[in-house]
């Protein structure tokens, strides 16, 4: 049995599918261009990682540090399910904010700057969940049949 908990998704994120979404339907920009920084991306960087992508690209490496961000979008899709995240779509693209906000999350997932956004820990066998009151009834129902 997997005991491995389920992959934190990144464009489950509050902004990331709006940023994902209009980062699909933005043409790339040609050879030589350069895209204009977009406040959008970095507010929500911010608000998610407590760095910009400006910021996490100045901030300085430790010594031993491996540039996972560098590496070809397929490696880091396997670097960040190996830490637990999943940074890609529906149809197990990477994502195309994720040369944005990638280096903010590899500090914030290695503790070296920024945080990670808060998730809530997941309950465990209460009977108030509607899984286990349903199976309760059921339990019930079977209980009242047999007598």
């Amino acid at each position: 049995m997997n005991s491995r908990p389920p992959l934190r998704r990144l464009i489950d994120l509050p902004g990331v599918a709006e940023l994902e979404r209009a980062a699909v339907l933005e043409p790339l920009p040609g050879i030589g261009e350069v895209r204009s920084p977009d406040p959008k991306l970095d507010d929500c960087c911010k608000a998610l990682f407590g760095l910009t992508p400006d910021e996490a690209d100045e901030f300085p490496r430790p010594a031993g540090w491996d540039r996972v961000e560098h590496k070809p979008l397929p490696r880091q899709v396997a670097a960040f399910e190996d830490v637990g995240w999943d940074v890609t779509d529906s149809r197990r693209r990477p994502l195309r904010v994720l040369p944005a906000l990638g280096p903010a999350l590899w500090l914030a997932v290695r503790g070296i700057a920024g945080e990670l956004p808060f998730e809530a820990e997941p309950e465990s066998g209460s009977a108030d969940r509607p899984d286990d009151w349903g199976a309760t009834l059921a339990a019930e129902a079977a209980k009242f049949r047999r007598r």
